[in-house]
């Protein structure tokens, strides 16, 4: 059952040399998410997939149709729908001088929740580095912290914007066991990436944008025996890269 639901969802921004004009950058995009699902959103730089999920995170006004979490409208409702989302962004400021445990506890007070700081650094295995300030963390140890403060209001639907960006092998699969982790106690996550393998082994569904619209979603496997059955090379089938490459004409970060 969809726990998400876009309709005809646009947003336009003004062209960087004309500001008379405008571009759309989200373009009537339609979409449903079921819950309790992966779900990843692919697409090269410019494709509209951080500011989609923006709009559905109500961090960016919606310009044209609309879109709903759980039943409530985000336009309508945004205070509603952030009380059931987690937000977890590509960058964080924290402030400097506040450890882990007292940014938790800080985060949970905004919410207006009493929370169990070590019980969440527990679910990242961050608990000994309970006393560490931000910046003493490694990349990884970063990414699961911004995670931690994502689930501070046990979210229904946590948002993940490109969350293995820039991490070793290890730090990366560490933070897909913690994705599946939380998939299997029955949280719905959304995901953008960049990262193929990430969205072939996490996601059940996958939708890939380009130019602000939706070219193609399905299942990993759908994908590739649609678009990228037999490529060169490969003796069975291509991957998810090759299904972009077929569908968009150019790599992930052209």
């Amino acid at each position: 059952m969809p726990i998400i639901r876009l309709d005809n969802l646009s947003k336009r921004y003004p062209l960087p040399d004309n500001k008379k004009a405008s571009f759309l950058a989200v373009d009537s995009v339609s979409l449903e998410i079921d819950a309790g699902e992966i779900f990843g959103i692919l697409g090269p730089n410019g494709a509209g997939k951080t500011t989609t999920l923006e709009m559905l995170e109500g961090l960016n006004d919606i310009d044209g149709g609309s879109a709903s979490i759980d039943g409530i409208d985000v336009q309508k409702n945004p205070f509603a729908v952030k009380k059931l989302i987690g937000v977890q962004l590509q960058a964080n400021e924290y402030f400097d001088n506040l450890s882990l445990v007292e940014l938790l506890t800080l985060f949970g007070a905004l919410y207006e929740r009493e929370i169990d700081a070590l019980a969440l650094l527990d679910k990242v295995n961050l608990r000994e580095k309970a006393s560490a300030k931000p910046d003493n963390l490694s990349g990884g140890q970063k990414q699961r912290f911004s995670i931690a403060c994502a689930l501070v209001n046990e979210p229904k639907v946590l948002f993940l914007d490109e969350p293995t960006t820039g991490l070793d092998p290890q730090a990366k699969r560490n933070l897909w066991d913690l994705v599946r982790e939380l998939n299997g106690a029955g949280m719905t996550i959304v995901l953008t990436t960049h990262n193929m393998e990430e969205a072939e082994v996490l996601c059940q569904r996958i939708a890939i944008m380009d130019h602000g619209r939706i070219i193609a979603q399905g299942t990993p496997a759908e994908l590739i025996q649609t678009h990228a059955p037999e490529p060169p090379a490969a003796p069975l089938h291509g991957n998810l890269e090759d299904v972009f490459l077929a569908l968009t004409g150019h790599g992930l970060r052209d």
